[in-house]
């Protein structure tokens, strides 16, 4: 991982020991004690804009960072079962490597996240044209994508929490997509470890939408996550062809390496996928129904203790293990092959040409919202 910054000893630890020194001192951590939220100069675009990091800090000790381009997440410290904090995300403390392209960004995806089928899709009895950036293909919002825009932040603080939320109209036209989009998107921190992000959006226009995050994670904070230990809460999956795009009815997990019905490594059966992308990248059709905040998915790393529950809203959950990072020497600190694991929480790719799967449609007389959460916890 790519610096692993801020390791310290965790606020309840401080206080535990401060009870030892003076007298009537209280184990219990204090909320005025944590500077749950500030925010600071990142640096300035090539254009001259500037961008800002926030941060955002809770009572146990975990830290998140989240900076203006892209809304991107560049860090999430999280404990092991021995307490120390790591940073659990790939990142870097470079905005121009983030202005270029940074190839691990935790950044926001849309106007449609996954794939478009030959960049067009028909609504509304005319076809809608997007740009094409994975060869004839749409993917994750176009060229210019929500990723690489500067969005607008406001921070606060409540109770048991501290947030960071977002706000961008996304014109009518933009990659193509029809409407004037107005988005909000809000991370927030919790004192139970849990890392939230909430969709909204509203249009003037009917278009299509489909939100999620690019996390990068690695619970290890190093190494690769083959050894990590998976459970999807998921019994179909999306088949695709070799582009990845739908070709047909969802089909069952059981009897195949996408069963992860029960826990198992991520390594364990990932060769299988070697001849097609190159490890896992497949949409996992969630059991619930959607719309109300269930689990999607939980992972394990065994040596740290690190555990992450990803919950949803949304009706499925890619998979992807990072399958384009080889260790070339261009890749950031030299990742080896397979170094963090993504959970994109999403509508199913390609939705907009498929009448059969759930609609992406958002109209001006809808509200679009939506949920993720992915929650850290430590097993013994």
């Amino acid at each position: 991982m790519i610096p692993v910054r801020f390791l310290r000893v965790a606020p309840a630890l401080i206080a535990v020991l401060l009870a030892f020194v003076l007298p009537g001192c209280s184990t219990r951590p204090s909320t005025a004690a944590v500077e749950r939220v500030r925010s600071d100069p990142f640096g300035r675009l090539s254009d001259g804009r500037e961008v800002r990091i926030h941060t955002l800090r809770n009572r146990a000790g975990m830290q998140v960072r989240v900076m203006d381009l892209g809304a991107t997440i560049t860090e999430i410290l999280a404990p092991d079962r021995t307490g120390q904090l790591t940073n659990v995300l790939l990142g870097t403390d470079s905005l121009a490597a983030y202005e270029k392209g940074f190839v691990g960004a935790a950044s926001a995806i849309g106007r449609f996240a996954n794939r478009i089928r030959n960049a067009r899709f028909p609504l509304d009895g005319r076809e809608v044209r997007v740009t094409a950036n994975a060869g004839e293909h749409h993917i994750h919002g176009g060229r210019e994508g929500f990723a690489s825009k500067l969005w607008s932040a406001t921070t606060g603080v409540n109770r048991s929490e501290s947030f960071v939320r977002f706000q961008r109209r996304s014109p009518a036209g933009e990659e193509g997509y029809p409407g004037n989009l107005d988005v909000i998107i809000t991370y927030t921190l919790t004192d139970s470890n849990e890392v939230r992000l909430d969709y909204e959006a509203t249009t003037d226009e009917a278009t299509v939408i489909n939100l999620t995050n690019h996390a990068y994670f690695n619970l290890a904070g190093t190494g690769d996550i083959l050894s990590h230990q998976l459970q999807i809460f998921a019994d179909r999956y999306t088949v695709t062809d070799k582009a990845l795009i739908p070709t047909g009815p969802d089909a069952p997990v059981a009897g195949t390496g996408l069963d992860f019905q029960q826990s198992h490594a991520i390594g364990e059966r990932i060769a299988q996928y070697y001849n097609g992308p190159n490890g896992y990248d497949h949409n996992f059709v969630l059991r619930d129904a959607p719309g109300r905040l269930r689990l999607a998915a939980r992972v394990v790393d065994p040596k740290s203790g690190r555990v992450m529950d990803c919950l949803t809203t949304e009706p499925g959950v890619q998979l992807y293990t990072a399958n384009h990072f080889g260790g070339r020497p261009s890749d950031p600190a030299n990742w080896g092959r397979h170094p963090a694991f993504c959970l994109e929480t999403q509508h199913k790719p390609d939705a907009p040409n498929h009448p059969d799967f759930a609609s992406t449609i958002l109209r001006p007389s809808q509200k679009f919202q939506s949920t993720t959460t992915y929650r850290f916890s430590v097993t013994r």
